[in-house]
């Protein structure tokens, strides 16, 4: 009995981290185009951690969350982005939709991008809270983001605003943010 305890729990940390991955969605999902060599890597774990909200309509499962997706990509394009600028979008549904991924430049927030990965919760939350699921979707995005080593274990949490003259990532999600371990007042 005790050699089966002693072999349970590292099978259900392996476990428990496995489903956690498995919930990351990834780009070939909702872009058949995969991502250009060319774009630029970021160097190392990043220090920041922004968040933004697409000021789209929301969305609340997977079909609408990656229509939803390659129609932000597309606003993107048309505004001489690179590809999408997000390294991963929140939806309505709970899921983590990988925009970037992790590695990768982004174009979201200007003077960080080299040092940030930036999440998008698909909606507007200038008038109201993103349901639960999308908050501990972010949550264990950020924690993937550690373990992974692509974000380094005392990052900083920033909403949008913070970087530049903006109301992105809406008021009540900032205010959410707020509560966070690591979000501080001044990047």
């Amino acid at each position: 009995m005790q050699l089966q305890k002693k072999f349970l729990l590292p099978l259900i940390l392996t476990m428990g981290l496995g489903l956690t991955l498995a919930q990351i969605v990834p780009r070939s999902s909702w872009c058949r185009t995969p991502l250009s060599p060319r774009l630029p890597r970021l160097m190392g774990p990043v220090r920041y951690i922004i968040i933004h909200h697409t000021v789209t309509p929301a969305c609340f499962n997977p079909f609408q969350c990656q229509n939803a997706i390659r129609r932000i990509q597309l606003d993107h394009l048309r505004r001489r982005f690179r590809d999408i600028g997000y390294n991963f979008l929140i939806g309505g549904d709970g899921r983590i939709y990988e925009g970037l991924g992790f590695g990768i430049r982004g174009e979201h927030a200007p003077h960080y991008n080299s040092q940030s990965i930036g999440i998008a919760f698909i909606g507007n939350f200038q008038a109201g809270l993103p349901p639960p699921q999308m908050l501990q979707a972010a949550r264990t995005l950020i924690q993937i983001a550690v373990q992974r080593r692509q974000v380094v274990p005392n990052y900083i949490l920033l909403g949008h605003c913070q970087t530049k003259g903006t109301l992105c990532p809406g008021q009540h999600l900032l205010n959410e943010l707020k509560k966070w371990p690591r979000w501080q007042k001044k990047p």
